[in-house]
Protein backbone atom coordinates (compact mmCIF):
# COMPACT_ATOMS: atom_id res chain seq x y z
CA UNK A 1 0.00 0.00 0.00
CA UNK A 2 2.69 2.39 0.26
CA UNK A 3 3.71 4.29 3.23
CA UNK A 4 0.62 6.94 3.28
CA UNK A 5 1.06 7.41 7.05
CA UNK A 6 -0.66 5.88 10.01
CA UNK A 7 -4.35 6.16 8.82
CA UNK A 8 -3.07 3.85 6.27
CA UNK A 9 -0.74 1.77 7.65
CA UNK A 10 -2.73 0.41 10.65
CA UNK A 11 -6.29 1.40 9.19
CA UNK A 12 -6.62 0.28 5.43
CA UNK A 13 -8.78 3.23 4.50
CA UNK A 14 -7.52 6.32 2.52
CA UNK A 15 -6.98 9.40 5.20
CA UNK A 16 -6.95 11.71 2.17
CA UNK A 17 -7.01 15.06 3.76
CA UNK A 18 -10.37 16.70 1.16
CA UNK A 19 -9.60 20.07 1.39
CA UNK A 20 -5.97 20.33 1.69
CA UNK A 21 -6.19 23.06 -0.98
CA UNK A 22 -8.29 25.45 0.96
CA UNK A 23 -5.78 25.51 3.61
CA UNK A 24 -2.98 25.74 0.81
CA UNK A 25 -5.06 29.08 -1.76
CA UNK A 26 -6.48 30.69 0.93
CA UNK A 27 -3.93 31.53 3.85
CA UNK A 28 -1.29 34.37 3.35
CA UNK A 29 2.06 33.67 3.88
CA UNK A 30 1.44 29.83 3.73
CA UNK A 31 0.09 29.93 0.77
CA UNK A 32 3.30 30.92 -0.98
CA UNK A 33 5.22 28.30 1.19
CA UNK A 34 3.09 25.51 0.33
CA UNK A 35 1.58 26.46 -2.74
CA UNK A 36 4.72 26.81 -4.15
CA UNK A 37 5.17 23.07 -4.00
CA UNK A 38 2.07 22.50 -5.29
CA UNK A 39 2.44 23.86 -8.28
CA UNK A 40 5.58 22.61 -9.04
CA UNK A 41 3.92 19.51 -8.68
CA UNK A 42 1.28 19.98 -11.45
CA UNK A 43 3.40 21.59 -13.62
CA UNK A 44 5.63 18.64 -14.32
CA UNK A 45 2.40 16.58 -14.89
CA UNK A 46 2.06 14.62 -17.68
CA UNK A 47 -0.95 13.73 -19.49
CA UNK A 48 -0.95 9.59 -19.52
CA UNK A 49 -2.27 9.64 -23.19
CA UNK A 50 1.51 11.59 -23.79
CA UNK A 51 3.14 9.06 -21.26
CA UNK A 52 1.63 5.99 -22.25
CA UNK A 53 4.11 5.63 -25.48
CA UNK A 54 7.03 5.52 -23.97
CA UNK A 55 6.30 3.77 -20.86
CA UNK A 56 7.52 0.80 -19.36
CA UNK A 57 5.12 -2.37 -18.98
CA UNK A 58 4.24 -1.80 -15.02
CA UNK A 59 3.52 2.13 -16.33
CA UNK A 60 1.45 1.33 -19.09
CA UNK A 61 -0.30 -1.26 -16.53
CA UNK A 62 -1.16 1.12 -14.33
CA UNK A 63 -2.70 3.32 -16.90
CA UNK A 64 -4.81 1.03 -18.05
CA UNK A 65 -5.99 0.31 -14.08
CA UNK A 66 -6.56 3.97 -13.63
CA UNK A 67 -8.15 4.36 -16.54
CA UNK A 68 -10.70 1.64 -15.69
CA UNK A 69 -11.36 2.47 -12.58
CA UNK A 70 -12.17 6.01 -13.47
CA UNK A 71 -14.45 5.05 -16.02
CA UNK A 72 -16.24 2.81 -13.43
CA UNK A 73 -16.40 5.67 -10.70
CA UNK A 74 -17.97 8.08 -13.58
CA UNK A 75 -19.89 5.68 -15.72
CA UNK A 76 -21.08 3.01 -13.25
CA UNK A 77 -21.00 5.08 -10.00
CA UNK A 78 -22.17 8.39 -11.38
CA UNK A 79 -19.68 10.29 -9.87
CA UNK A 80 -18.67 13.58 -11.20
CA UNK A 81 -17.24 13.72 -14.71
CA UNK A 82 -13.87 15.31 -14.73
CA UNK A 83 -10.27 15.22 -16.11
CA UNK A 84 -8.94 13.90 -12.48
CA UNK A 85 -6.35 11.62 -12.71
CA UNK A 86 -5.81 12.17 -15.89
CA UNK A 87 -2.28 13.34 -15.91
CA UNK A 88 1.18 11.64 -14.05
CA UNK A 89 4.00 13.21 -11.56
CA UNK A 90 7.07 11.61 -11.07
CA UNK A 91 8.10 12.50 -7.83
CA UNK A 92 11.37 11.32 -5.07
CA UNK A 93 9.05 10.45 -2.22
CA UNK A 94 6.26 7.79 -1.20
CA UNK A 95 3.56 9.73 0.09
CA UNK A 96 2.35 13.50 -1.16
CA UNK A 97 1.92 15.64 2.18
CA UNK A 98 1.99 15.65 5.64
CA UNK A 99 -1.69 16.98 7.60
CA UNK A 100 -1.33 18.33 11.12
CA UNK A 101 -4.47 17.99 13.37
CA UNK A 102 -5.23 18.95 17.25
CA UNK A 103 -7.53 18.72 20.17
CA UNK A 104 -7.77 19.87 23.52
CA UNK A 105 -5.56 17.39 25.83
CA UNK A 106 -8.23 16.83 28.80
CA UNK A 107 -11.50 16.36 25.67
CA UNK A 108 -12.42 15.50 22.69
CA UNK A 109 -12.71 19.41 21.75
CA UNK A 110 -11.44 19.81 18.36
CA UNK A 111 -9.13 22.62 16.88
CA UNK A 112 -9.94 23.97 13.65
CA UNK A 113 -8.50 26.11 11.46
CA UNK A 114 -11.00 28.45 9.50
CA UNK A 115 -9.95 29.29 5.78
CA UNK A 116 -12.15 31.39 2.77
CA UNK A 117 -14.36 29.13 1.03
CA UNK A 118 -14.05 26.26 2.12
CA UNK A 119 -15.05 27.03 6.14
CA UNK A 120 -13.49 25.26 9.16
CA UNK A 121 -11.30 22.41 8.80
CA UNK A 122 -10.06 20.04 11.22
CA UNK A 123 -6.50 20.09 9.96
CA UNK A 124 -3.71 21.80 7.99
CA UNK A 125 -1.65 20.09 5.21
CA UNK A 126 1.53 20.89 4.27
CA UNK A 127 3.73 19.19 1.30
CA UNK A 128 7.11 19.86 3.48
CA UNK A 129 7.22 18.26 6.71
CA UNK A 130 9.24 21.18 7.85
CA UNK A 131 6.29 23.42 7.79
CA UNK A 132 3.81 20.80 9.70
CA UNK A 133 6.59 20.10 12.40
CA UNK A 134 6.58 23.83 12.97
CA UNK A 135 2.86 23.67 13.27
CA UNK A 136 2.97 21.36 15.73
CA UNK A 137 5.39 22.19 17.88
CA UNK A 138 3.44 25.47 17.73
CA UNK A 139 0.44 23.87 18.98
CA UNK A 140 1.69 21.37 21.78
CA UNK A 141 3.00 25.13 23.23
CA UNK A 142 -0.63 26.09 23.23
CA UNK A 143 -1.14 22.62 25.69
CA UNK A 144 -3.04 20.81 22.61
CA UNK A 145 -2.82 16.90 21.94
CA UNK A 146 -1.01 16.86 17.93
CA UNK A 147 -0.87 14.40 15.39
CA UNK A 148 0.96 14.68 12.28
CA UNK A 149 0.11 11.76 9.18
CA UNK A 150 1.19 11.83 5.53
CA UNK A 151 -1.08 11.55 3.07
CA UNK A 152 -1.52 10.22 -0.23
CA UNK A 153 -3.59 12.31 -2.09
CA UNK A 154 -6.54 15.22 -1.59
CA UNK A 155 -8.93 16.51 -3.44
CA UNK A 156 -8.54 20.25 -4.91
CA UNK A 157 -12.28 20.23 -5.31
CA UNK A 158 -11.97 21.64 -9.28
CA UNK A 159 -9.50 24.45 -8.69
CA UNK A 160 -7.03 21.83 -10.34
CA UNK A 161 -6.95 18.85 -12.57
CA UNK A 162 -5.62 16.06 -9.64
CA UNK A 163 -2.94 13.98 -10.72
CA UNK A 164 -1.23 10.36 -10.11
CA UNK A 165 1.92 10.67 -8.44
CA UNK A 166 4.27 7.56 -9.40
CA UNK A 167 4.39 6.06 -5.47
CA UNK A 168 0.23 4.91 -6.73
CA UNK A 169 2.03 2.26 -9.35
CA UNK A 170 2.55 0.14 -6.32
CA UNK A 171 -1.28 -0.09 -4.89
CA UNK A 172 -3.77 -3.12 -5.30
CA UNK A 173 -6.60 -2.79 -7.67
CA UNK A 174 -8.96 -2.37 -4.70
CA UNK A 175 -6.78 0.14 -2.89
CA UNK A 176 -6.12 1.93 -5.73
CA UNK A 177 -9.75 2.04 -6.75
CA UNK A 178 -10.56 3.23 -2.69
CA UNK A 179 -8.33 5.95 -3.56
CA UNK A 180 -9.68 7.22 -6.47
CA UNK A 181 -13.21 6.48 -5.69
CA UNK A 182 -12.67 8.48 -2.62
CA UNK A 183 -11.15 11.85 -4.15
CA UNK A 184 -13.74 11.71 -6.55
CA UNK A 185 -16.45 11.99 -4.12
CA UNK A 186 -14.86 15.12 -2.91
CA UNK A 187 -15.05 16.81 -6.30
CA UNK A 188 -18.73 15.63 -6.69
CA UNK A 189 -19.51 16.43 -2.99
CA UNK A 190 -19.04 19.14 -0.71
CA UNK A 191 -20.53 20.74 2.25
CA UNK A 192 -18.87 24.19 3.08
CA UNK A 193 -17.49 23.40 7.30
CA UNK A 194 -19.27 19.88 7.38
CA UNK A 195 -15.41 18.79 7.26
CA UNK A 196 -16.69 15.47 9.20
CA UNK A 197 -19.80 14.93 6.97
CA UNK A 198 -17.58 15.01 4.30
CA UNK A 199 -14.90 12.76 4.97
CA UNK A 200 -17.06 9.99 6.47
CA UNK A 201 -19.15 10.11 3.19
CA UNK A 202 -16.13 9.74 0.92
CA UNK A 203 -14.65 7.48 2.81
CA UNK A 204 -17.89 5.42 2.83
CA UNK A 205 -18.52 5.68 -0.95
CA UNK A 206 -14.71 5.11 -1.54
CA UNK A 207 -14.57 1.50 0.01
CA UNK A 208 -17.44 0.76 -0.50
CA UNK A 209 -17.24 1.54 -4.59
CA UNK A 210 -14.06 -0.36 -4.83
CA UNK A 211 -15.42 -3.43 -3.40
CA UNK A 212 -18.21 -3.43 -5.87
CA UNK A 213 -15.50 -2.21 -8.71
CA UNK A 214 -13.66 -5.43 -7.30
CA UNK A 215 -16.31 -8.00 -7.57
CA UNK A 216 -17.48 -6.51 -11.35
CA UNK A 217 -13.81 -7.17 -12.68
CA UNK A 218 -12.80 -10.35 -10.52
CA UNK A 219 -15.90 -11.58 -9.27
CA UNK A 220 -17.01 -12.29 -5.89
CA UNK A 221 -15.23 -15.58 -5.53
CA UNK A 222 -11.95 -14.25 -6.69
CA UNK A 223 -8.85 -14.21 -4.55
CA UNK A 224 -9.00 -10.06 -4.96
CA UNK A 225 -12.05 -10.04 -3.49
CA UNK A 226 -11.65 -12.54 -1.16
CA UNK A 227 -9.17 -10.39 0.39
CA UNK A 228 -10.82 -7.36 1.03
CA UNK A 229 -13.24 -9.41 3.41
CA UNK A 230 -10.31 -10.08 5.57
CA UNK A 231 -9.27 -6.60 5.54
CA UNK A 232 -12.96 -5.75 6.32
CA UNK A 233 -13.18 -7.85 9.04
CA UNK A 234 -9.68 -6.49 10.89
CA UNK A 235 -10.96 -3.20 10.10
CA UNK A 236 -14.23 -3.65 12.00
CA UNK A 237 -12.43 -5.34 14.60
CA UNK A 238 -9.89 -2.28 15.45
CA UNK A 239 -12.71 0.67 14.71
CA UNK A 240 -14.48 -1.41 17.97
CA UNK A 241 -11.32 -0.94 20.07
CA UNK A 242 -11.40 2.65 19.17
CA UNK A 243 -14.29 3.28 19.89
CA UNK A 244 -14.79 1.59 23.07
CA UNK A 245 -11.36 3.97 24.41
CA UNK A 246 -12.98 6.64 23.05
CA UNK A 247 -16.32 5.81 25.00
CA UNK A 248 -13.93 5.14 28.37
CA UNK A 249 -12.20 8.27 27.72
CA UNK A 250 -15.30 10.41 27.34
CA UNK A 251 -16.73 9.44 30.91
CA UNK A 252 -13.69 10.31 32.30
CA UNK A 253 -13.68 13.87 30.53
CA UNK A 254 -17.20 14.32 31.17
CA UNK A 255 -16.72 14.16 34.89
CA UNK A 256 -17.05 17.05 36.42
CA UNK A 257 -16.29 16.14 40.06
CA UNK A 258 -12.53 15.55 38.69
CA UNK A 259 -9.79 18.13 38.29
CA UNK A 260 -7.75 18.64 34.98
CA UNK A 261 -4.79 16.82 36.28
CA UNK A 262 -6.65 13.93 37.55
CA UNK A 263 -7.99 14.14 33.80
CA UNK A 264 -4.65 14.12 32.33
CA UNK A 265 -3.79 11.39 34.87
CA UNK A 266 -6.76 8.67 34.26
CA UNK A 267 -6.71 9.47 30.40
CA UNK A 268 -2.89 8.43 30.34
CA UNK A 269 -3.46 5.25 31.89
CA UNK A 270 -6.34 3.81 30.01
CA UNK A 271 -4.62 4.65 27.04
CA UNK A 272 -1.48 2.45 28.51
CA UNK A 273 -3.43 -0.10 29.62
CA UNK A 274 -5.30 -0.42 26.52
CA UNK A 275 -2.43 -0.55 24.32
CA UNK A 276 -1.03 -3.31 26.55
CA UNK A 277 -4.18 -5.09 26.17
CA UNK A 278 -4.47 -4.70 22.49
CA UNK A 279 -0.66 -6.61 22.23
CA UNK A 280 -1.88 -9.16 24.44
CA UNK A 281 -5.06 -10.10 22.70
CA UNK A 282 -3.50 -8.81 19.08
CA UNK A 283 -3.68 -12.65 17.81
CA UNK A 284 -7.15 -13.51 19.17
CA UNK A 285 -8.68 -10.47 17.16
CA UNK A 286 -6.45 -10.23 13.97
CA UNK A 287 -5.59 -12.01 10.89
CA UNK A 288 -3.08 -9.75 9.45
CA UNK A 289 -0.88 -7.54 10.65
CA UNK A 290 -1.86 -4.00 9.95
CA UNK A 291 -2.97 -2.91 13.17
CA UNK A 292 0.01 -4.12 15.33
CA UNK A 293 1.96 -1.17 15.96
CA UNK A 294 -1.14 0.77 17.59
CA UNK A 295 0.49 -0.62 20.47
CA UNK A 296 3.44 1.42 20.65
CA UNK A 297 1.76 4.80 18.79
CA UNK A 298 2.12 7.70 20.78
CA UNK A 299 -1.64 7.76 21.23
CA UNK A 300 -3.27 11.09 22.40
CA UNK A 301 -6.71 12.97 22.04
CA UNK A 302 -5.95 14.27 18.19
CA UNK A 303 -4.82 10.87 17.38
CA UNK A 304 -8.13 9.95 18.76
CA UNK A 305 -10.47 12.60 17.35
CA UNK A 306 -8.78 11.76 14.02
CA UNK A 307 -10.46 8.69 13.63
CA UNK A 308 -13.78 9.96 14.59
CA UNK A 309 -13.47 12.32 11.82
CA UNK A 310 -13.78 9.79 9.30
CA UNK A 311 -15.69 6.55 11.17
CA UNK A 312 -19.29 7.41 12.13
CA UNK A 313 -19.71 5.50 15.28
CA UNK A 314 -23.39 5.38 14.73
CA UNK A 315 -22.60 3.46 11.37
CA UNK A 316 -24.99 6.23 9.65
CA UNK A 317 -24.06 5.86 5.73
CA UNK A 318 -23.83 1.84 6.30
CA UNK A 319 -27.45 1.58 7.41
CA UNK A 320 -28.84 3.94 5.09
CA UNK A 321 -27.08 2.41 2.19
CA UNK A 322 -28.52 -1.17 3.39
CA UNK A 323 -31.92 0.48 3.65
CA UNK A 324 -31.51 2.40 0.09
CA UNK A 325 -30.53 -1.63 -1.42
CA UNK A 326 -33.37 -3.01 0.17
CA UNK A 327 -36.17 -0.67 -0.98
CA UNK A 328 -35.05 -0.08 -4.14
CA UNK A 329 -37.54 -2.14 -6.79
CA UNK A 330 -35.93 -4.66 -9.02
CA UNK A 331 -32.52 -2.68 -10.72
CA UNK A 332 -31.81 -4.90 -13.22
CA UNK A 333 -28.15 -5.48 -11.58
CA UNK A 334 -26.87 -5.98 -8.41
CA UNK A 335 -28.52 -3.83 -5.69
CA UNK A 336 -25.60 -2.94 -4.03
CA UNK A 337 -24.32 -0.70 -7.02
CA UNK A 338 -27.63 0.44 -7.96
CA UNK A 339 -27.97 1.60 -3.94
CA UNK A 340 -24.85 2.91 -3.95
CA UNK A 341 -25.63 5.32 -7.03
CA UNK A 342 -28.91 6.31 -5.72
CA UNK A 343 -26.51 7.85 -2.66
CA UNK A 344 -24.17 9.09 -4.79
CA UNK A 345 -27.18 10.81 -6.80
CA UNK A 346 -28.91 12.03 -3.38
CA UNK A 347 -25.78 13.69 -2.10
CA UNK A 348 -25.13 15.62 -5.13
CA UNK A 349 -28.10 17.23 -3.93
CA UNK A 350 -27.23 18.40 -0.84
CA UNK A 351 -27.34 22.22 -0.72
CA UNK A 352 -27.74 23.07 3.28
CA UNK A 353 -28.91 22.46 6.69
CA UNK A 354 -28.41 19.39 8.12
CA UNK A 355 -26.15 17.14 5.43
CA UNK A 356 -27.68 14.42 7.18
CA UNK A 357 -31.01 14.55 7.61
CA UNK A 358 -30.74 16.12 3.80
CA UNK A 359 -29.00 13.22 2.38
CA UNK A 360 -31.42 10.34 4.40
CA UNK A 361 -34.34 12.68 3.03
CA UNK A 362 -32.81 12.62 -0.54
CA UNK A 363 -31.78 9.02 -0.76
CA UNK A 364 -35.30 7.63 0.55
CA UNK A 365 -37.37 10.48 -1.75
CA UNK A 366 -39.50 7.95 -4.60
Amino acid sequence: MGMRGFWLTFIPVLASCAVLVGALVFSGCYTLKQGAVMLGYLGKAVALEDLETAADAETKAFIGRVEDIRRFAMEELGLRESKNYTRYVEIDRDYLAAVVSACAADSFTRHEWTFPVVGALPYKGFFDSAGAGKEARLLKAEGLDVWVRRVDAFSTLGWFKDPLYSYMKKYSDYHLADLIIHELVHATVFVRGQAQFNEQLAEFIGTTGARLYIASRFGVQSPEYLAIDQEAADAGAFREYIRDLIRELEAVYGDSALSREIKLQRKEEIITGAQERFAGEYESRFRGENYRGFATLPVNNAYLDLFRIYHAEDFFFKNLYQHICETLPDPGEPPGMAGLRRLIEAAKSIHGGDPREALRAAALRT
